[in-house]
């Protein structure tokens, strides 16, 4: 049955504590690391066909998995990442790259050293944690287009022999989820107990509950939307324009010339991070503080004041690690995102109709981007159309981000809606 929304009060990130009982499927023991892990990577065995109406071939998709598959194979979760992230969700990588996926906003302070090895969702995968992985065999794969290992803009177009830059297909958010069907096919498994992302992944996860109801038993859709906000699409526009803008684009045909358009990627990466944060965590983090104690420098070109600095810090960190025709088709495919025009007709009820796993809605105060309006709007849907939906608004300062910062206190809302002890 459909509950209630609660908010829950403002607090610090933090990490989780001990965990008791998972119930009578798990066992009880300590909140835990998944340890070293590997990314691997499978090619799907036909050609994927997309929503433009180009079919993909071959795709290759990186993937990592955490915990045991049970006998019935009925144990899987799918967790799906967002826009910059990948395959390495948890765990400590074997081949840790040179910037890590946990670049975001305070990151540093909370990681340390270590950061740069760590899966992008480390806090939630784990013996213990919210997706308990004594119970669970967690999957996640880096999503179709991306440029972490799975088939995407800068991989090799067979047809040239080079890669597909500008000529890659244009994908949607259902291409990605069509792409983990057939990869989840391949290693034969039919039906999932769960579906879970922040926002890009969120929006995965509804897609899934949508295109195939049949198929998993739950989602959790947290920090996301069934169509991102005007705001939101227009704030990935200039993202966009960043990088088409910079000359070392080349019409997106930069590999192999020596020149890449990291400058107009990291303009795009300082527009996409503060659209991530908040005004009161900006100002609790930074205020008006200079970058030099002393005084003002009086210059143009170079930082003034520590906000300045670290955004700065943020794009060079991003570039290091992210290409920027992914950057482009992957902001672009959360753009076209909208349930309601795609399966209703325009009717969000109508698109919902459908569905019948359990779903859990997280949304979180400061968020602009994603509003909790949005989620709102589907808890709204869903509950109308008689649906077990499950809705809770966590009040926090640090805006988009945290779904990435707030690990511990959305942990015993997970597990309480999976079936464990909070």
């Amino acid at each position: 049955m459909s509950q209630p929304a609660k908010t829950l009060p403002a607090g610090r990130p933090g990490s989780v504590g001990a965990a008791g009982s998972v119930g009578a499927v798990g066992s009880v023991g300590a909140v835990g690391s998944v340890g070293a892990v590997e990314t691997r990577y499978l090619d799907l065995p036909r050609p994927l066909r997309l929503d433009c109406g180009r079919e993909l071939h071959p795709v290759r998709v990186a993937y990592e998995t955490y915990g045991t598959l049970s006998p019935r194979r009925d144990n899987v979760i799918l967790v799906c990442h967002a826009l910059s992230g990948d395959a390495h969700a948890a765990g400590v990588s074997a081949a840790p790259s040179e910037a890590g996926t946990r670049d975001g906003f305070g990151a540093e302070e909370r990681d340390g050293a270590g950061g740069k090895a760590l899966g992008w969702w480390d806090g939630m995968i784990g013996p213990g944690k919210a997706f308990d992985t004594d119970r669970f065999f967690v999957v996640s794969t880096n999503l179709l287009g991306g440029c972490r290992g799975t088939t995407g803009p800068s991989s090799v177009d067979p047809a040239t022999g080079r890669p597909y830059g500008p000529d890659f297909p244009v994908i949607t958010v259902a291409d990605m989820v069509r792409a983990q069907r057939a990869f989840l096919d391949a290693l034969g498994i039919e039906r999932l107990a769960a579906v879970a992302g922040g926002s890009l992944g969120g929006m995965q996860a509804l897609e899934w509950a949508v295109s195939y109801p049949g198929q998993v038993d739950a989602i959790v859709a947290i920090a996301s939307t069934h169509a991102l906000h005007p705001q939101g699409v227009a704030w990935n526009a200039i993202a966009r324009e960043s990088i088409l803008r910079d000359p070392a684009w080349q019409g997106g045909r930069y590999y192999g010339t020596g020149r890449a358009p990291d400058a107009g990627m990291g303009v795009g990466r300082m527009v996409g991070h503060i659209t991530y944060l908040s005004a009161p965590a900006l100002g609790e983090k930074f205020g008006r503080r200079l970058q030099h104690a002393d005084d003002l420098r009086y210059t143009i070109t170079e930082p003034e004041f520590e906000v300045e600095s670290y955004l700065r810090h943020q794009a060079d960190t991003f570039v290091k690690r992210f290409d920027a025709n992914t950057y482009l088709y992957l902001s672009r495919a959360l753009t076209y995102f909208d349930l309601a025009r795609r399966h209703g007709g325009g009717s969000l009820a109508r698109a919902l109709a459908g569905v019948e796993a359990r779903t859990l809605l997280i949304a979180f105060s400061s968020d602009w981007l994603y509003p909790p309006s949005a989620s709102e709007e589907i808890e709204r849907a869903l509950r109308a159309a008689g649906k077990p939906v499950s809705y809770e608004l966590i009040e926090a300062p640090y805006g988009h981000d945290c779904f990435l910062l707030e690990e511990a206190r959305q942990t015993p809302i997970i597990r309480r809606f999976l079936g464990g002890a909070g």
